[in-house]
């Protein structure tokens, strides 16, 4: 596929008094490795220029910013978040050239980019590691934290219970311990050390440097130890952010932090920094616990697990945003759920052992939901009308498989199947070569679901995803406006009003979108406290039909099995 130049009116070529500040609460994300989406050489690996090469489709399905995991140079034992070189690019994926053109190429389609910085740790292998254990005296020798024994930091859970017994390693080359919060091969740097400080805040600046858009923050709460705490969500952890807020700010404005902080949302709105001067560190943060709740609230055919989340999570400020997620590269998580919630979990959605990893579920969108299509687009509608901004995962806009054979998280990480050619269209190499085999069962294999069969098909998942993205840009509410549950009759039916004021719509009229989303696979009635509306005429957002007015008696409403409404309650035209 050849990139053309495209003649873009791309508002990130606006002079700067004329950029849109709130870009990232409008915006709708799309997470793709690199490894996974083109192979342009044909190794069998994805690379930036194929990446690059499939930017065009991006911007048809209309994709605001893209979201890498890392790149950087690694070995690889953790999907490269375990990084060997903050500052270069795995060569199986090209050079900083190849990213530069990537961004440049993004760009001028209106397409942001921001990256994964993994704060946290480094790999075993980075040589500042190598200098730290075999120099203690060196310059080094504090980079990371050390130890006689493993006894520090008691009360500090272990993240990755499957796998390790301790947070502390013995090295045998510096023979002492070092602190791990992760993988025993990642070491956590020592944010104690000043240099180790200016050391990130210069990566970031290398990155920010040559035009990208933001960072994803891996694992942030982490930073910082403290003896007789769990070692989360310190004060020098939050002092830290702020720092790198106020370089951004005043260095790179119309940047982006997202703060991966997988805590309950009484801990995580603190990554947003000081409400009183708008929040000063993270713009973003992931709302991790609603996301299993959805999964919850419809295999219960209940709105409780998702309202009593969102009645549970704190305002923040006024420039700020959450991310929201169905789907990503990691399991998904049941860290933020009840033991007897991850038991209910695991008993409805990872009924083979080889479905969890982890405190989690290692299974794709489209197999979560028995690639039942009508649960599909429910839970899409949810993702796109929830308070924050939503996070695509590749693939699961054309409810891509998994393959629960494959080792770790990689089940979640196979080809993009864009064809029902060879390797998937993602490569012309031999297909014993491709990083990970296609999906290739009789459900979910590349044959049978793929781009370009979507792409031909006006009914697909595909074209229908692509038509959801349309609707929610057309109605600003859904980026920026205040969420209220309206009180529903039916347990069954959850319903909300997203509402933005015409002084702070970007195009200066009222936006107010009501959702009703039935979470029962079976037709459900239901009556709506819509009375603040009265006179109003909704007006479904997908079809533009126009429903009874609203009046003082309850509104009546019946949807189909896992159906859902979207309606304009405003009067834009």
């Amino acid at each position: 596929m050849i990139v053309n130049e495209p003649v873009s009116d791309s508002p990130l070529d606006l002079p700067k008094s004329e950029r849109d500040p709130d870009w990232f609460k409008r915006a709708v994300f799309y997470e793709v490795l690199v490894r996974s989406f083109q192979d342009a050489n044909g190794d069998g690996t994805g690379d930036l220029k194929g990446l690059t090469s499939r930017l065009d489709y991006l911007q048809w399905l209309g994709i605001d910013c893209i979201w890498l995991p890392p790149f950087f140079k690694s070995p690889l034992r953790d999907g490269g978040y375990d990084v060997a070189d903050y500052t270069g690019v795995l060569p199986e994926f090209g050079d900083l050239g190849d990213f530069v053109e990537f961004v440049e190429q993004a760009h001028l389609r209106g397409i942001r980019v921001i990256i994964d910085f993994v704060m946290n740790h480094t790999s075993d292998q980075h040589p500042w590691f190598q200098a730290s254990r075999s120099d203690p005296q060196g310059p080094y020798g504090d980079f990371y934290t050390w130890a006689d024994d493993d006894k520090q930091f008691a009360d500090a859970r272990i993240i990755f219970v499957d796998t390790e017994t301790s947070n502390w390693s013995f090295d045998p080359v510096r023979k002492q311990y070092y602190w791990h919060r992760f993988f025993s091969h990642q070491p956590d740097l020592n944010y104690e050390n000043p240099r180790v400080q200016e050391e990130i805040l210069g990566a970031l600046r290398f990155w920010l440097d040559l035009g990208i858009d933001g960072f994803r923050l891996d694992a942030v709460p982490y930073l910082y130890q403290r003896e007789g705490t769990n070692c989360e969500n310190l004060p020098e952890t939050h002092a830290f952010l702020k720092r790198v807020r106020k370089m951004v700010d005043s260095e790179y404005p119309d940047r982006v932090l997202l703060a991966e902080a997988n805590q309950w949302p009484s801990d995580v709105v603190d990554y947003f920094g000081d409400a009183t001067v708008g929040g000063d560190e993270c713009h973003m943060a992931f709302h991790f616990p609603v996301m299993p709740r959805i999964f919850m609230a419809v295999r219960r055919e209940s709105r409780y697990p998702v309202s009593e989340i969102l009645a549970q999570t704190p305002a923040i400020p006024h420039n700020a945003q959450w991310g929201i997620f169905l789907r990503n590269h990691d399991e998904l998580t049941l860290e933020m759920v009840t033991d007897e919630e991850r038991d209910y979990m695991f008993s409805e959605y990872a009924k083979d052992p080889r479905m969890k990893a982890n405190v989690g579920i290692r299974r794709r969108l489209a197999p979560l939901l028995d690639n039942d299509r009508r649960q599909m687009e429910l839970f899409s509608a949810l993702l796109f009308s929830l308070p924050g901004s939503p996070v695509l995962y590749y693939g699961d806009e054309i409810g891509m498989g998994d393959n629960i054979w494959l080792g770790d998280r990689d089940g979640v990480r196979t080809p993009m199947q864009w064809t029902p050619d060879r390797n998937a269209g993602f490569s012309q190499c031999d297909p014993g070569r491709v990083y990970l085999p296609p999906v290739m069962d009789p459900v979910y294999g590349f044959q049978r679901t793929n781009v370009e069969s979507q792409t031909k098909d006006s009914s697909s998942l595909l074209h229908w995803t692509k038509r959801m993205i349309e609707v929610r840009r057309q109605n600003p509410a859904f980026g920026l406006g205040a969420y209220t549950e309206v009180a529903s009759t039916n347990p069954a039916v959850l319903a909300f009003v997203r509402e933005l004021p015409a002084e702070q719509s970007p195009d200066g009229q009222d936006s107010i979108v009501l959702c009703a989303m039935n979470l029962s696979r079976y037709p459900q009635p239901t009556e709506l406290d819509l009375t603040q509306f009265r006179a109003a005429e909704p007006i479904e957002l997908l079809g533009g039909v126009p429903f009874r007015k609203i009046g003082d008696a309850p509104y009546p409403l019946t949807m189909a099995g896992h159906g859902f409404f979207w309606f304009r309650l405003d009067e834009r035209g």
